[in-house]
């Protein structure tokens, strides 16, 4: 596996955005409650680590992919998470 700078950076990057992840699922387990959480913008991330997956598969293919799509996963799962706390809190109002 050969390692570049601009990949070391790229890597960098994706590991900074990916740590507030697992921080932002325990919290939503913790509180069982998504306030202040906003679904748009956790879907337009997704849809951007998505992309990053895309073009790393249409021919940039590298080791960085793997962060794209950890990412993905963690942010998948936190918007899951906000779906189903807000659901619940909604049938409990009700």
């Amino acid at each position: 596996m050969e390692f570049n700078i601009p990949q070391l950076f790229e890597a960098g990057m994706m590991i900074c955005f990916g740590i507030s992840w697992p921080l932002s699922i325990v919290k939503t387990i913790k509180t069982k409650n998504p306030k202040g959480k906003s679904f748009a913008f956790t879907t337009l991330v997704i849809i951007g680590y998505l992309s990053g997956v895309v073009y790393k598969l249409l021919g940039n293919i590298d080791w960085v992919i793997a962060f794209y799509m950890l990412n993905t996963i963690n942010a998948s799962i936190d918007l899951a998470l906000c779906f189903y706390y807000q659901n619940k809190l909604k049938n409990q109002q009700a």
